[in-house]
């Protein structure tokens, strides 16, 4: 090597026989999502007006639990159940699996009024939702574009409903930066079975990598190879990542190009997630009564541990938690709307709950904004026989609750029609929803935007509107 400037990093590694993954935190070197908080790319920014929410926890119920059968009550629909659904409906409608000419199906749960406003709940959301419900804000009113998963749940995410757009926890962590220095701004854990869009949900899109949402695993290391290797101390990893340093700070002198210091400062992070993500992640530094709360014991999913390790990353600075549990795609056999049903919310209202007021008792709610969604809903009409293993189709209207962050306590806006079909009173679309969460963090969505291929983009992409209706 004459010269440095005059090689590549990839020249040099394939030159010198270096393996990256003896080098530093193997798997975590090709995600370009590990910044320095207090370096350029993820320093704290002010919002563009006084926010009502610090933080996000984005629970994400991947493959479209049935509103109908949870939390949108609908007398009407259980006196015609069985009978077909009305033309005047489902005139030019299309659908995933269902004919137009498909039975109508009630309920198969008991609903009952709950909390001091009265909000009717599902049996299967009892009884653990009930003690919480007064907390929440119930939208039954959204409606999305898309009504295949995919496309979907990148629309929810992204605003696009197809892949290369920056997601929701990245346009926040571009907008606002970190508040962590030692842990990722942008978090993401799986639980249950795999989201339908993967990573592309969590993608940064065309914003520079460091705003990529980070996965840690929810089961066994948080991170994989995050300890020395053996025969390696701190002081040799120290003195292996200032070498590394320089090699990528001179071809950034070179090139100037952003991803290179988003490299630079990944390994940086890196180096300090060897300290902190351990401890993080060490439940067992919560008391016996908060994993009784979260019923940690029962859990084999791994989602009641994600929900109480999203508070402590949250306490840490962590800017976006999403929490990614499935799969709710309860067409019939196995997924059904009895057993499927009961298992999900089994696996999951507990945890939920607890999450909620355990935020609430420690001062957190107040400016942590907290989701539960999907990428869209279920048909008021049965997909199958009539029988034990009914399910439902894709619907492209469906419910999302918030709670915290600056939305009304027990409050329910928008209205779906007698049998749950369309929205009737206060429709919010998906762009609408994007642009009320980046409003309660204090950001414009219209002011919100990145230059790219020659034109201003924004997650709204160019619609959206603030629903002022949900805020305290």
């Amino acid at each position: 090597m004459n010269d440095l400037k005059t090689l590549s990093r990839r020249q040099f590694f394939g030159r010198s026989g270096v393996n990256l993954g003896a080098i530093s935190l193997w798997s975590l070197l090709a995600n370009d999502a590990f910044t320095d908080a207090t370096a350029r790319p993820l320093q704290s920014m002010s919002s563009h007006f006084e926010p009502r929410a610090k933080r996000v926890i984005f629970l994400n119920m991947n493959g479209a639990p049935p509103q109908l059968d949870m939390f949108d009550y609908k007398p009407e629909l259980q006196r015609l159940s069985g009978q077909v659904v009305p033309a005047s409906f489902v005139e030019g409608e299309r659908f995933a699996f269902i004919r137009n000419d498909a039975m109508l199906l009630g309920s198969p749960y008991k609903f009952s009024q709950c909390g001091n406003a009265g909000t009717w709940l599902s049996e299967v959301c009892l009884p653990h939702m009930g003690k919480v419900v007064d907390e929440l804000c119930f939208i039954h009113s959204m409606q999305t574009e898309q009504f295949n998963h995919a496309p979907a749940a990148l629309f929810l995410f992204t605003g696009f409903p197809r892949t290369g757009r920056p997601s929701l926890g990245s346009w926040l962590t571009y907008g606002l930066g970190s508040e962590a220095a030692d842990l990722p701004s942008y978090v993401v854990m799986q639980s249950g079975r795999g989201a339908r869009c993967g990573a592309d949900c969590y993608d940064s899109g065309f914003l520079p990598s460091v705003h990529q949402g980070v996965r840690l695993r929810s089961t066994g290391e948080p991170v994989l190879y995050l300890n020395d290797p053996p025969g390696v101390d701190r002081s040799l990893r120290r003195a292996t990542l200032d070498t590394l340093q320089k090699l990528n700070q001179a071809e950034l002198d070179l090139l100037g190009d952003p991803e290179i210091q988003t490299r630079i400062d990944q390994y940086e992070l890196a180096f300090r997630m060897q300290a902190s993500v351990p401890g993080v992640a060490r439940l067992s530094d919560e008391p016996k009564s908060m994993h009784r709360l979260y019923g940690i014991a029962e859990d084999t999913t791994g989602f009641a541990r994600n929900c109480l390790l999203a508070r402590r990353l949250i306490e840490r600075g962590v800017r976006f938690v999403q929490l990614n549990h499935g799969e709710w795609d309860l067409h019939g056999a196995d997924l059904n709307i009895h057993t499927g049903l009961t298992r999900l919310c089994r696996e999951t209202m507990q945890a939920t709950a607890a999450l909620v007021s355990d935020l609430k008792s420690r001062g957190l709610l107040e400016d942590t904004l907290l989701i539960w969604g999907s990428e869209f809903g279920r048909t008021p009409m049965l997909q199958g026989e009539l029988g034990l293993r009914v399910g439902r189709d894709h619907h492209k209207t469906f419910t999302v609750w918030m709670a915290g962050g600056g939305v009304k306590q027990g409050y329910a806006h928008g209205s779906t029609d007698e049998i749950g079909y369309r929205p009737v009173k206060d429709a919010v679309p998906v762009h609408d929803l994007q642009a009320t969460i980046l409003h309660l963090l204090g950001l414009d969505h219209e002011r919100l935007t990145y230059r790219f291929q020659g034109r201003e983009h924004r997650l709204t992409d160019e619609q959206g509107h603030v629903v002022h209706k949900v805020m305290s």
